[in-house]
């Protein structure tokens, strides 16, 4: 949506493919810790439909006191290297695209915001699926006393995608990949959508500078909000699917699809267990969405300002 609070589209969508990136690359070394916590939270139902259920984990501040515990330090930023390479390509194509179609106007018809972001979130899923794969495998892997789900027991990142590629082949890579993006698209759209109305809203209340830093963080705490709401009962689906092992003929031994992982969880778990997770999800999602809408939007100014002045010179 286009808005008086919006910096001139003049932003190259090139260079907002690489903005997009670089702020969700800086959100993420900050709450990556809590991504680590929601995998295991998430997975953690799963034990109880096998018929060894154990609760190592009982809400968002025991489980990070136990994980750093255990693991120490280094456990609670597992699968960092990897996230920061889904974070950059994912966001990167996904705002870009979502820059681009504002460039073209499409955000400023009706329903124009929530679509783009939705093609664009689905998009940026689909390309850097393998990496959100290898990420969920890492940060659910730990010491057998607090395992939960199962234990793919990667060495490391490198070794995580040349494993998955010799077991599976190439579409192996994008396993889990059809609960990633109805995942990616429910949140892009919910994100985007609600930041750009967010923000023409509090713009037009006038109570603060439209192009004042507290604008985009006002407006970035109210799509945090909503984008974990909307977004957990996905996220635990997208987990599940990523993280369950394979057959001989490379087919989810849990679940058959994401249809399937819904049902099941329902019916093991409760409709709750769409939920579960959904403290971490939340305590992550927000202050993510929180700092990369407000890095992006900060760095769309300067650069927007950058080019009046190189303009006028």
């Amino acid at each position: 949506m286009t808005s008086p609070s919006s910096p001139p589209r003049t932003v190259w969508p090139p260079l907002d493919f690489a903005l997009g990136a670089v702020a969700c690359c800086a959100a993420c070394v900050f709450t990556n810790p809590l991504e680590v916590v929601k995998t295991r939270l998430q997975l953690q139902g799963e034990l109880r439909a096998r018929g060894s259920y154990q609760r190592h984990y009982r809400g968002v501040l025991q489980a990070l006191w136990v994980v750093g515990r255990t693991d120490g330090l280094r456990g609670l930023q597992k699968g960092l290297s990897v996230g920061l390479i889904y974070q950059g390509v994912m966001n990167g194509v996904r705002l870009g695209s979502y820059s681009y179609c504002e460039a073209l106007g499409i955000t400023s018809v009706p329903g124009g915001s929530l679509l783009s972001g939705a093609v664009a979130g689905a998009l940026g899923a689909f390309i850097a699926s393998p990496a959100y794969l290898v990420k969920t495998h890492l940060q659910a892997q730990t010491v057998e006393a607090i395992a939960v789900g199962h234990q793919h027991n990667h060495l490391g990142v490198s070794d995580a995608f040349v494993t998955i590629y010799r077991r599976e082949g190439l579409t192996g890579l994008w396993r889990g990949v059809n609960g990633a993006v109805p995942r990616v698209m429910v949140g892009s759209a919910a994100q985007l959508a609600t930041f750009a109305s967010a923000k023409d809203w509090v713009s037009r209340s006038q109570w603060l500078s439209p192009n004042s830093w507290l604008t985009a963080l006002i407006a970035a705490m109210i799509s945090g909000v909503a984008v974990a709401i909307t977004m957990t009962p996905f996220d635990v689906i997208s987990t599940r699917l990523y993280n369950q092992p394979v057959d001989e003929s490379h087919r989810g031994r849990l679940y058959h699809g994401f249809s399937d992982c819904m049902l099941k969880v329902c019916r093991a778990e409760g409709l709750l267990g769409l939920y579960k997770g959904m403290g971490p999800v939340f305590l992550r999602l927000a202050p993510h969405t929180v700092l990369s809408m407000l890095f992006w939007d900060l760095m769309r100014q300067q650069t927007v300002k950058n080019n009046q002045s190189h303009g006028r010179s």
